[in-house]
């Protein structure tokens, strides 16, 4: 029975590269000499530090032009709330979301059910396993996540026949 998985991936190298490039530019631009303006990465949390709220907004889209021109969907960064650290300096974290949260797996598996496509879409963890006699059937269950679910990056793999 073919059989394919709806997963929200990120790639970490390309992730980890965006944030060098960015802290590169960061340091070697004019407006930000002598500033403590940069991007630090931990595991899934990128943490913008700069000396004022105009400047960490400049570091952010430097950061979201270096991650979109590596195809990195910035539809998975969430915002955290800006904070105080010192004096006038202010950082903000910025979660990297990886895997489908519960909420949006059960509003994906209501979408396929209402579709009246005869298709099974069942939740495995950080996934929805789709699976239905046709493949015609699959493609276009995954035609219908595209148009519906705009808020959130998904990738289908693991399509077997």
């Amino acid at each position: 029975m073919p059989s394919f998985d709806i997963v929200s991936e990120v790639n970490k190298v390309e992730v980890r590269n965006a944030v060098d490039q960015a802290n590169k530019e960061v340091s070697t631009r004019y407006d930000f000499k002598g500033s403590d303006a940069r991007i630090e990465a931990a595991d899934k949390v990128l943490t913008l530090f700069a000396d004022s709220e105009f400047q960490l907004d400049q570091v952010k889209e430097i950061l979201i032009g270096k991650l979109s021109k590596r195809g990195v969907d910035v539809r998975c960064l969430d915002e955290g709330k800006l904070e105080k650290v010192s004096g006038n300096k202010v950082k903000r974290a910025i979660t990297v979301k990886e895997g489908i949260d519960t909420e949006l797996a059960k509003r994906i598996v209501k979408l396929i059910k209402d579709s009246k496509l005869k298709v099974q879409a069942s939740i495995q963890g950080e996934a929805v396993r789709v699976s239905g006699a046709k493949r015609d059937v699959l493609q276009e269950v995954i035609a219908l996540a595209r148009k519906e679910v705009v808020d959130f990056p998904l990738q289908y793999n693991n399509f077997r026949d």
